[in-house]
């Protein structure tokens, strides 16, 4: 796995100690929050680095299983706060957000950038069918609940919310299941559907490129743990603000976690699949995108079922039927956008259209 050089993105890391300043003064809110979300993009990025110099280390194999255990750390650790602080709404809409914002925004605009270059690019079909079966699996995860609860089981009922949760409890250890064995499906066992031409190439060339020197393994793990407490402390201070924000701005709730920090805990991803895309690497690009939506399906959302166990904050699999909508129908867009194996920057267009279009519902409800 070939190592970025220095991005300027770190530079940003100025608004970490600025973001915890303001909020030990009490500044505004809405300052408060504009500069913990700044500070949550190269926070972000640095997590990601750090896993990269890591995979030097231990072969490209762990390595890949590394990039995919923490590329959404970010994600896990706004989620965790938010649910400790009850703000259970804001989660969901974050990860439906997160899920739209991967395989349509970024993908479309990667689409967009890679088609700037050149008129038709060509990608795995193996690899954006299997991320898109898998997303069609985790909604349908998600359906069942919420539908049942909108129609047979009315959560008013004491009774029927311990039905509802058991059943999500039940379906997030399935959805884990299906993520893990999907890991030793990708990584493992059939491996050779996965590797594209453009990633062969970057691995004949790692031994090539000496132009970046890499961490060792000390700077990678405490670069990885100094993020990750970043993280944690902007992740409070940004949960803290947002519902003052939000009246502030005129924002709703759902509004703020499904398009602001929806987006936010994965910028510093989003930016790389696009640069990939324009240097005409649009497996990679790919990869990044529909990938991460799909370990935010099938990972990050059982994981929030079990950390609302342990934080006393149930956290369930019921959605509205809104989020539960343009979730599938995000899938089903994505399904005939990628069946050819080719991709050109029209393609992308409509993709974020369908996003901006989608963007748009949320920001109507309250």
């Amino acid at each position: 796995m070939k190592i970025t050089k220095p991005s300027i993105i770190y530079f940003l890391l100025v608004f970490v100690p600025i973001s915890v300043i303001l909020d030990l003064v009490h500044a505004d809110h809405i300052i408060i929050f504009i500069i913990a979300v700044i500070a949550l993009i190269p926070l972000a990025k640095l997590i990601g680095d750090s896993t990269e110099h890591l995979s030097t280390h231990y072969g490209s194999t762990l390595g890949s299983l590394l990039n995919v255990t923490f590329g959404n750390a970010a994600e896990i650790i706004i989620a965790v706060v938010a649910i400790n602080a009850g703000l259970i709404d804001l989660v969901k809409a974050s990860i439906t957000g997160a899920i739209l914002g991967n395989i349509m925004l970024i993908f479309g605009l990667s689409m967009i950038a890679g088609g700037i270059r050149k008129k038709e690019q060509l990608f795995s079909r193996e690899n954006a069918g299997l991320q898109s079966t898998m997303i069609f699996l985790a909604i349908i995860g998600l359906a069942i609940p919420t539908v049942l609860s909108s129609t047979i089981l009315k959560p008013a009922e004491i009774e029927n919310q311990v039905k509802i949760q058991f059943l999500s409890d039940a379906l997030a250890i399935i959805l884990l299941s299906v993520y893990i064995a999907g890991i030793v499906f990708t990584f493992f066992t059939h491996k050779h559907l996965f590797v594209s031409p453009q990633m062969e190439e970057e691995n004949n060339n790692h031994n090539i490129d000496t132009t970046t020197k890499h961490w060792d393994k000390k700077r990678a793990f405490f670069m990885l743990a100094i993020s990750m407490v970043g993280v944690v402390v902007v992740s409070e201070i940004l949960v803290g603000s947002v519902e003052e924000t939000s009246k502030q701005f005129g924002f709703g709730e759902v509004f703020v976690g499904a398009i602001i920090i929806g987006i936010v805990g994965n910028a510093a991803e989003h930016s790389s699949a696009i640069i990939l895309a324009r240097k005409g690497k649009i497996d990679l690009s790919i990869g990044i995108a529909a990938g991460s939506g799909t370990q935010i399906a099938l990972f990050v959302v059982p994981l929030l079922v079990i950390f609302g166990i342990i934080l006393n904050q149930p956290f369930t699999l019921e959605f509205t039927i809104y989020e539960l909508v343009t979730l599938f129908l995000a899938a089903i867009i994505l399904n005939l956008i990628a069946h050819d194996g080719r991709s050109n920057w029209f393609e992308g267009v409509m993709l974020t259209a369908v996003y901006v279009i989608i963007a748009m519902g949320f920001y109507f409800i309250g």
